[in-house]
């Protein structure tokens, strides 16, 4: 070890993010999750290495080192800012880390409705009935109770 790398380092504060979603209404903030001592310039990039430039009012790195998305219209949509996989790079006197892809998805607020499948059955058998869920909100819905007239019947 140099003298000049003594009380240096990169590491993760948090290597386990690998998706954030978001609503396009709301906007989000993600914080590089590394940093080191002495501290760390933190950089933003897409997977594919090229650099995170601001679009002003849509997309900014912050110079702490967090990425800003904000809420947006979806005539404003683009996938290349809002459906997108991103990485964060830490660099200084130890060296330079960089973060796992981070997929970063913006999704929209939108009406749905949820349904119970028509089914037909003679009295006393067994009738199968299927929740549906738009196929546009299903990854981010679930069925947690079935109700009649109000009432739980399974929890």
């Amino acid at each position: 070890a140099h003298a000049e790398d003594v009380g240096t380092s990169l590491y993760f504060v948090n290597d386990s993010i690998q998706q954030v979603t978001f609503s396009s209404t709301v906007g989000v903030v993600i914080p590089c999750p590394a940093a080191g001592s002495p501290s760390a310039v933190l950089r933003w990039y897409l997977a594919t290495g090229d650099d995170i430039y601001d679009v002003p009012h849509i997309r900014h790195v912050h110079a702490n080192g967090t990425l800003q998305l904000y809420p947006f219209s979806p005539s404003a949509f683009n996938s290349f800012i809002h459906d997108n996989d991103y990485f964060c790079t830490a660099e200084n006197s130890a060296g330079k880390i960089r973060s796992p892809n981070i997929r970063v998805k913006a999704v929209f607020r939108e009406p749905y409705t949820v349904r119970v499948e028509d089914q037909r059955s003679m009295r006393g058998n067994v009738a199968v009935f299927k929740c549906l869920i738009p196929s546009s909100v299903q990854e981010y819905v679930s069925v947690v109770s079935w109700e009649k007239d109000t009432v739980s019947i399974i929890p």
